[in-house]
């Protein structure tokens, strides 16, 4: 048998006439010694997604915004949208936008893409219509 997703075999244990008497197991592929650097600069990094998020939903609630953003993507007039998005106070992190007639979908950045680094993404899937 073989598990494509761990790209190990899974060895079946050996049966005999007066049962099962050893199983065999995949071999450990040797991992290199933990460290959580990374991991530990992915999530302050995603810290700040979710701080900048905040303050796109708060905006979000604003009913006179959501509806000038609203009418502004059904016409089409994507470079308006971006700048609604971007004069949000405090708002600075790289968006992508995109939206249908049913809703719109926000590709958050972490901030260190500018530099070169791409540690996180959060994305922000909103209905906005049937």
């Amino acid at each position: 048998m073989y598990y494509a997703w761990y790209n190990l075999p899974v060895y079946q244990p050996i049966h005999h006439s007066r049962g099962i008497y050893r199983s065999q197991h995949a071999p450990m592929r040797p991992y290199p010694p933990v460290d959580p650097t990374i991991l530990s600069q992915s999530v302050k990094e995603f810290q700040t997604l979710m701080q900048q998020s905040e303050l796109l939903l708060n905006k979000l609630s604003d009913t006179e915004y959501s509806t000038k953003l609203m009418e502004t993507a059904q016409q089409g007039n994507q470079s308006e949208v971006d700048h609604l998005i971007q004069s949000i106070d405090g708002f600075y992190v790289p968006v992508q936008i995109s939206y249908t007639p049913s809703g719109i979908i926000f590709d958050m950045e972490s901030p260190a893409v500018s530099q070169g680094a791409n540690c996180c993404t959060l994305k922000i899937t909103l209905k906005w219509g049937k």
